[in-house]
């Protein structure tokens, strides 16, 4: 069996338009080719599709249930062929993005959008991890771009591209004994209870880590949730409060009165530089680099 994607078009259009010569005008084609088509396909199937009684042809029950699986057979074969083109222009297979947990609240998703826009054949999956995870699935190659927070000491490795600046803050839940005081010092916060996003991996010193009695969990949705429960303060994005205005009256953002932290960061993708990417990657790269240029 040998069926092409033009034996189907034309069943089809056959199908569609209720006769051999409709179908050629609708084509482009003489209806004898409609008409050899259609015959070739039968030999092939082995089956009778159309009779061919009076002037047009009759479909068959056989031809009813096959038509009813054509268009999406097309479908699937035009997104073959254009999969095939983009890959040998240098699309990769799949792109995976992992996501700094801290950032899901942010508007990234924009440029998942515009990535979706460019290239539709591409499979995209998205990962969330906290920072020390993100970099190590960088490094590993098992993601090939990451939504990450800037860092003072970068690895040879590592390359990337500035996108915008996100805010963290300090709360405590509205009861939690630090939100009584006005000010919060560095001895205070040293000796309270923090609930810390940090790796999966517990060798691994978490970042914003500040006080001597901790909890860890891997995002910041679990830290929310046991820092609402009067459990510990924490360090959480600015943004949840934004998309969620209920928190505003249940946290409170403390006022460090020691010490100022680095809460604001400026958010970067991410890449390895020993990572073979493709044109996706690539594209999204020079979109932000152009985005930034036109934005100075």
């Amino acid at each position: 069996m040998n069926i092409n994607q033009e034996q189907l078009m034309i069943f089809k259009t056959v199908m569609e338009t209720g006769s051999f010569s409709a179908a050629s005008r609708q084509l482009g084609k003489v209806p004898s080719a409609v008409s050899m088509s259609i015959a070739n396909l039968e030999i092939d199937l082995n089956l009778k599709l159309f009779k061919r009684v009076g002037r047009e042809p009759i479909p068959t029950s056989q031809a009813q249930l096959l038509y009813e699986k054509t268009e999406q057979l097309l479908i699937e074969m035009n997104q073959w062929k254009q999969q095939a083109i983009a890959l040998s222009e240098g699309l990769e297979s799949s792109l995976n993005i992992v996501v700094v947990s801290e950032l899901v609240h942010t508007d990234w998703t924009e440029y998942i959008a515009l990535l979706a826009q460019q290239f539709p054949s591409l499979q995209i999956n998205i990962f969330s991890a906290p920072q020390e995870d993100a970099l190590k699935m960088l490094m590993n190659q098992t993601a090939q771009l990451a939504l990450m927070f800037e860092r003072e000491m970068l690895e040879s490795r590592e390359q990337f591209v500035e996108l915008k600046k996100e805010a963290l803050v300090p709360v405590s839940a509205i009861n939690h004994p630090l939100s009584a005081h006005s000010k919060v010092s560095f001895e205070q916060i040293l000796q309270s209870r923090q609930i810390v996003v940090a790796s999966r991996d517990r060798t691994i010193k978490p970042e914003l880590l500040y006080s001597k009695n901790y909890w860890r969990t891997d995002n910041h949705h679990s830290a929310c949730s046991l820092i609402l429960k009067e459990l510990g303060w924490g360090v959480l994005p600015l943004e949840m409060f934004n998309e969620n205005p209920e928190l505003k009256h249940k946290l409170k953002i403390l006022d460090l009165l020691d010490f100022t932290p680095k809460f604001e960061y400026f958010v970067d993708l991410v890449w390895s530089r020993e990572s073979n990417l493709g044109s996706a990657a690539r594209f999204l790269i020079n979109h932000i680099r152009n985005q930034r240029i036109h934005t100075k």
